[in-house]
């Protein structure tokens, strides 16, 4: 797989069997297939959320030193859109 899209990255704190997981896709695809990680969390909440120190550590160093990063500010679409959306739906009576 050339593009491998992790949506909502880090939601919720991985158990060790899942940061291993990772640790090994995120391993197998250094260097050689493009990672797209979507996340809510800035970089230094990573840590916290992958829960194993050493884990963390070489999943970071993997992903954060040859990556490029795009901050997105502002309110979520997401809440643009179902006002507009709210304001079509017609009256029931």
């Amino acid at each position: 797989m050339k593009l491998l899209v992790l949506d909502d990255w880090l939601l919720l704190k991985l158990n060790d069997t899942e940061a291993r997981d990772m640790l090994e896709i995120i391993e197998a695809r250094y260097k050689r297939n493009s990672t797209i990680f979507c996340s809510q969390f800035d970089v230094t909440g990573w840590f916290q959320k992958i829960g194993n120190e050493t884990i963390a550590d070489a999943i970071c160093d993997r992903v954060i030193h040859i990556a490029y990063t795009i901050k997105l500010e502002g309110e979520s679409l997401r809440k643009e859109k179902r006002v507009s959306n709210l304001d079509t739906i017609p009256n029931e009576k």
